[in-house]
């Protein structure tokens, strides 16, 4: 049923699939129909018009009913493009998988054999091959499915060698599994979505190859009717009579663009990186559906009012973001930190509306940049600020620089797209910003691919670009987790030095409670989407007032401070589509009483410039004083 929904969603393939059920239906039911017999002639009654009297589409050159012949060839047709798109998908998806499974000369051997094979235009390989077995229906079919048996392989293969080195696979080949049960249990089920993908689309073109063969006769053998062969007998007629051609012609049309837009939609709907529901390229702005707005709570540079972003999600709401209220100011540094599902990215993400919708919707708040609200705003507005004044940091530079492109040309086009300057210059001042985050040799680096970099250099690369047209605001989003501890010094010090240099204000967004303290004037923390606490790095760290944060810095190690437990917190975070009222908090909590799991719990000033969301915070008298 889900996969119906999501393909109903696109009304191009739900079209198609009107059309080709509508024509499989009448196919299947053309043996109960009271029709003429296709292949009789009645040469007395040749070239009857369309609804003429006992002929509603007319008859052919030797008299013949062209409906019953219509009905009968689509049914023909049909099947013989299922059958061919079948044993092409069966053997050369069979042929792809060993080769990308064993690899080495196994691999060698078969994808030069189909190399050869896919040299020859394909079409003069399918007349070779019938030419060879003989003029008939049969040797057609298997001629069009022996063709197309290479792009099957080759598509597979591709697929297999990505799955067949994953981890999972190491495993189970090292707990002993056999190479066929490797390849039925574990490759085969992860390729299969691709095989079904290309089937659906090489259909089509697999009817209009035996049609064609059909066409020039050596297909479908009079009397029997396809629609290749009911073309090619039209042909000498098609001026004089041309409803004869214009029959199976159109029939052929319908099917084949019915099929292909159906073969689309089966594509993208069975495409796992779109069971959000979303079937179309993500709006180049996140949607804004707000019931209210919020007015700035400060003069900051940066201000969010009352954030919510939601996940709409088939009949499913998630609440990522519940009302987040946080403030920068010029040259400061504000940590967000939180587990992983807290809100983080999608909060820093909101503010230049980078969210994906669908699915994503920003539902109320407001961002306030230099004292204007941007939630909304129009896309031009949008593009002027990302990147120029508002820049982004993301967290793994090797999947968000080009491997295609040297990382010069990528900074050159980030200046030029805000900047009208010259090629030359724009490189010079490319080669500046590399030398600015510590890149050594940088006259030579800016002329290298991002694969020939270390993580730590891509992600210096990464801030260089979003220093390109010199920001008042960098969003980092966990730019320094997937690096070592040394490199992760090095950024954050070049973080830090470009911050006081340029007065630029940093939204860090970080798991680490250890960088919060290196680099952040003050912390926020995130739990379900809220706020639970927020104020000046050290306050909070020394006297941590919600259950939660006290939890958190429990759960990191400490050098030099001798051996203590570490304290994991028990449970899970709540589902953000089913938030518990009251605290979400409260079931992991070992202070929770009964006021903490009803009604709205509101982030309350607890301490000067402390907030905490909780009724019972702890160490209140020691922030106090």
């Amino acid at each position: 049923m889900a996969f119906l929904k999501l393909l109903a969603r696109n009304r191009l393939a739900l079209a198609g699939l009107i059309v080709i059920w509508i024509v499989v239906f009448l196919a299947l039911i053309t043996p109960l129909l009271p029709l003429a017999d296709p292949d009789v002639t009645d040469t007395p009654n040749r070239f009857k018009a369309p609804f003429s009297e006992g002929a509603v589409l007319g008859t052919d050159h030797l008299g013949r009913d062209l409906l019953s012949r219509l009905m009968w060839g689509t049914r023909l047709s049909l099947a013989m493009g299922v059958a061919a798109a079948i044993i092409a998908a069966t053997l050369g998806s069979a042929i792809g998988i060993i080769a990308g499974y064993f690899g080495g000369r196994t691999d060698n051997i078969i994808m030069r054999g189909v190399d050869m094979l896919m040299a020859f235009p394909y079409i003069l390989l399918a007349l070779a091959i019938v030419a060879a077995l003989g003029p008939g229906l049969m040797n057609a079919l298997f001629a069009v499915a022996a063709v197309n048996v290479p792009f099957f392989a080759r598509n597979i293969r591709g697929i297999t060698v990505g799955v067949a080195h994953k981890e999972f696979v190491d495993a189970v080949r090292l707990a002993g599994m056999r190479d066929s049960e490797i390849i039925l249990r574990e490759v085969l089920p992860n390729v299969l979505p691709v095989i079904v993908i290309g089937m659906s689309t090489t259909v089509g073109w697999m009817i209009l190859e035996t049609a064609g063969l059909s066409f020039l006769g050596l297909g479908s053998q009079p009397p029997q009717a396809d629609l290749g062969s009911m073309l090619g007998e039209a042909r000498s007629a098609l001026i004089t009579n041309p409803h004869t051609s214009i029959v199976p012609g159109a029939m052929i049309l319908i099917i084949v663009m019915g099929i292909n837009l159906l073969g689309d939609g089966v594509r993208d709907a069975l495409d796992p990186r779109l069971k959000s529901g979303a079937l179309s390229r993500p709006m180049p702005a996140t949607e804004v559906d707000r019931r209210e707005t919020t007015r700035a709570q400060t003069d900051s540079l940066l201000d969010i009012a009352g954030l919510q972003t939601e996940f709409r999600v088939r009949n499913r709401v998630y609440k990522a973001v519940g009302g987040v209220d946080l403030h920068v100011e010029k040259g400061e540094c504000l940590g967000i930190i939180g587990e992983s599902g807290s809100g983080k990215s999608v909060t820093a993400l909101s503010v230049m509306g980078l969210v994906a919708s669908p699915p994503g919707v920003i539902t109320g708040g407001a961002v306030h940049f230099d004292g204007d609200d941007i939630i909304g705003a129009k896309y031009e507005v949008l593009r002027s600020l990302r990147g120029r004044r508002v820049a982004y940091i993301f967290q793994d530079p090797l999947a968000t620089l080009h491997p295609l492109y040297k990382i010069g040309d990528q900074l050159i086009e980030a200046i030029q797209t805000h900047e009208t300057i010259s090629k030359s210059a724009a490189r010079s001042r490319a080669i500046d910003l590399l030398k600015s985050v510590r890149i050594p040799n940088a006259e030579n680096r800016i002329d290298s691919y991002p694969h020939e970099m270390s993580g730590g250099m891509r992600q210096r690369v990464g801030i260089a670009m979003a220093l390109a047209n010199d920001p008042d605001v960098i969003i980092a989003d966990e730019p320094t987790t997937a690096l070592d501890v040394t490199v992760q010094a090095q950024i954050l010090s070049v973080l830090n030095d470009l911050r006081r240099e340029r007065g630029l204000a940093i939204l860090f967004i970080t798991h680490d409670f250890g960088v919060v303290g290196q680099l952040c004037d003050r912390v926020a923390v995130m739990y379900a989407g809220k706020i639970v606490e927020e104020g000046p790095t050290d306050a909070v760290l020394r006297n941590p007032q919600h259950p939660y944060t006290s939890r958190l810095i429990d759960c990191v190690p400490t050098l030099g401070g001798g051996q203590r437990k570490l304290a994991a917190i028990p449970g899970l975070p709540p589902v953000v589509d089913r938030l518990p009222d009251g605290c979400a908090f409260a079931d992991r909590c070992d202070k929770v009483q009964m006021e903490c799991r009803s009604g709205a719990i509101d982030l309350a000033a607890t301490a000067p410039a402390r907030k905490t969301r909780c009724l019972f915070p702890e160490n209140t008298q020691e922030a106090s004083a």
